[in-house]
């Protein structure tokens, strides 16, 4: 079976390849890291993005929604399948949790060390990662199926109220 429309409504719009609009936020954010040489606030920024990363990724493996949603903004965009959407947390909760509930990961995992950056002011930052996700889903009628896929994405982060907050994702996967 297909991986689309398993990833509680993420995969169902995942982009099967990097389109015109994802190029120019891509190159944009090379050009900022490019330009900038940490310093101590933003290598500690970077720590705690990346650890805002793992806790997405744990949460996936233990099923929990509520752990997922924590590192999340109340403002949140979406660029996935060619569509860009504003998610309300409700709408992501919603989506998230019985994907969360009929998928066992036996693996999800970074396949290299995520690429994390800061913006020069230290309000923006962004996580680059390729992710390898293996297990089963239960489907409707109780039969589980195995899945498994590659997924590569850009996580971008804001300051809120001076906390890191996941604030939206460009994802895609291979054909």
């Amino acid at each position: 079976p297909s991986m689309a429309g398993s990833i509680g409504g993420c995969a169902e719009v995942g982009v099967r390849g990097w389109g015109p609009s994802v190029l120019p936020v891509l190159g944009l954010a090379l050009s900022l890291s490019a330009c900038s040489r940490p310093s101590d606030g933003e290598g500690e920024s970077r720590v705690q993005l990346l650890a805002m990363h793992e806790q997405v990724l744990e949460a996936h493996r233990t099923g929990d929604v509520e752990q997922w949603m924590a590192v999340e903004g109340d403002d949140y965009v979406s660029a996935n399948g060619g569509t860009i959407t504003f998610p309300t947390t409700g709408e992501r909760r919603a989506m998230r949790e019985p994907y969360l509930l009929s998928t066992s990961f036996e693996v999800y995992r970074d396949l290299q060390d995520p690429i994390v950056e800061v913006s020069p002011d230290g309000q923006l930052g962004w996580v680059i990662a390729q992710v390898e996700m293996r297990g089963t889903q239960t489907s409707s009628d109780s039969s589980t199926h195995p899945i498994e896929a590659v997924w590569a994405w850009i996580e971008l982060y804001r300051k809120v109220d001076g906390a890191w907050k996941l604030v939206g994702n460009v994802s895609n996967r291979p054909d």
